[in-house]
Parts: C-alpha cells; sequence; structure tokens
C-alpha cells in the first residue's frame, strides 16, 4: 500500500546522486595532498626562522641571566677591589673571550675578573637599604614610609644610570650589548654607596670625604669599562673617538650628583 503511494504507476524515480567527479580523478588526493604538504613545509620554515630569529635576538640583549651568577667568594672580593679601588687594578680590562657553538662568547665571571655579574649589585642593593634604615633609625627618622622612599630613590638611580649607559652606547652606535651587561655596570654603583653609608655611621664628617671619593673611583671604574666596550668589544669607528671621550667624561661627572643624591639618606 505505501510502495504504491511512493512510487505511482507510470513515473520514474530520479537517479541517486553519484558520488563528486573529483573522487573519481586520481589526480584530486595527489593535487590535495600536495597542497597540505607545501603549507606544512612552508609552516615549518616560517616559524623555524621566526623562532631562530627571537632566540639570536634575546641572546644579543638579555643573555642567559645563570652567566651573571656564576661567581665564587675569590671573584667577588677580586672585583670589589676593582670596583672600589680602580686606580689600583694593575690588570688588563679586556674580557676573556672563547668559541661557544660556533660563536665567540666571553667566559663567565667565575673565570674573568672583567666579566659583569648580578650578584654583587643585587647584594649591594641589598646592603644599601638595609643600611639606609640604620641611618635613619641613628637619626630618629626611621618609618616605613621612609624607608619606602629610600627604595624607591635607589630604583631611581639604579634606572638613571642605566639610562647613561645606554644612551652612551645607542649615540655611538652600539645599541647591542646585552642589557643586562649595563645593569650590572650600573648597578655597581652600590657597592661604593654602601662603604659610604657604613663610614658616616662610624664617623659622621667622613661622609664628605667618603663620598666624593667614591663617585671618582665609580666614575673612573665606568669610564675604562665602557672605554673597553666602546673600543674593543664594538669595534667602533674611530671618527667618532671625539665625541666618545665627551660621552665618557659626561657620565663620569654624573656620579657625583648621582651619589650625592642617594647618599642624602633622612634629607
Amino acid at each position: 500500500m505505501y510502495s504504491n503511494y511512493g512510487n505511482p504507476s507510470g513515473m520514474q524515480m530520479p537517479p541517486q546522486n553519484s558520488q563528486p567527479v573529483q573522487f573519481d580523478n586520481p589526480l584530486y588526493g595527489a593535487s590535495s595532498g600536495l597542497i597540505r604538504s607545501g603549507i606544512g613545509v612552508y609552516g615549518e620554515k616560517f616559524l623555524g626562522s621566526s623562532s631562530e630569529f627571537m632566540q639570536s635576538n634575546i641572546n644579543r640583549y638579555f643573555s642567559n641571566p645563570q652567566y651573571y651568577f656564576h661567581v665564587n667568594d675569590q671573584y667577588v672580593r677580586n672585583k670589589l677591589k676593582v670596583i672600589l679601588f680602580p686606580f689600583f687594578h694593575r690588570g688588563h680590562w679586556t674580557r676573556i673571550s672563547e668559541p661557544v657553538g660556533g660563536r665567540l662568547s666571553y667566559k663567565p665571571p667565575i673565570y674573568d675578573i672583567n666579566a659583569p655579574d648580578l650578584y654583587i649589585p643585587f647584594m649591594a642593593f641589598g646592603s644599601f637599604i638595609i643600611l639606609s634604615g640604620f641611618t635613619l633609625g641613628f637619626m630618629g627618622k626611621f618609618t616605613p614610609a621612609a624607608i619606602n622612599l629610600q627604595f624607591t630613590r635607589a630604583l631611581i638611580g639604579w634606572g638613571f644610570q642605566l639610562m647613561v649607559l645606554k644612551g652612551l652606547l645607542y649615540s655611538m652606535g652600539g645599541g647591542e650589548v646585552p642589557l643586562l651587561d649595563l645593569v650590572a655596570y650600573g648597578g655597581y654603583l652600590f657597592a661604593g654607596l654602601s662603604l659610604a653609608v657604613v663610614a658616616r655611621l662610624m664617623w659622621a664628617y667622613s661622609y664628605y670625604v667618603m663620598m666624593p671619593w667614591m663617585s671618582l673611583c665609580m666614575g673612573v671604574f665606568l669610564v675604562r669599562t665602557m672605554k673597553r666596550v666602546l673600543f674593543t668589544e664594538m669595534r667602533s669607528s674611530e671618527r667618532h673617538s671625539s665625541r666618545q671621550h665627551y660621552f665618557l667624561l659626561f657620565m663620569a661627572i654624573a656620579q657625583f650628583p648621582l651619589f650625592f643624591w642617594l647618599g642624602s639618606i633622612g634629607a
């Protein structure tokens, strides 16, 4: 009964749709496979080049953070002597290089006294904040707000030092120095500041002797260090030598107001 209604007599049902023609074409699967493989190869090549580009830029500008903490007691003692008394450093100021992975690299601080590190800057920064708290306590001005203000000023001073070093290198066409190198060089100022604060705690009038001396020593240390970076590591052109000397002189002079501003604890 239902079959008669579904297929009335005298009428032909339309033929069932056959599968698409492209499945019967032997070139259809091959062409789609070639397209997929081509897209895959292009994607792998693009992602590979992008990752290599990012890795090279990270290594160039930031380097490996673990490198800056590869130190020992002997390095710390010798490095502090170079920072606090650069006039008595009789050795060379150049860094020791070594081939690593087909490219030229530098030995870590434990093997090279002239290599930058972040251990001394961070420890000196913490020591300076603690000594500032002792100074505020002896002056009867210790409050959480006062120590927080000193912490903020220290960070601003570190940032200003970093901007001076970065601006010097950028003006000389040397923006490829790793950022952590400059952070380390800028943070060494807290070693001299901590020593000056200790002297002030022992004898108040020693502040007027130690602060200019530490400013001068830091200026000499930075000038000799940045001259090495400009003329040795960066291979700068000699036509900018006079301008480089002016910038180096400005960097050395800038240490005096920076030290006195950071050293004016409780002012």
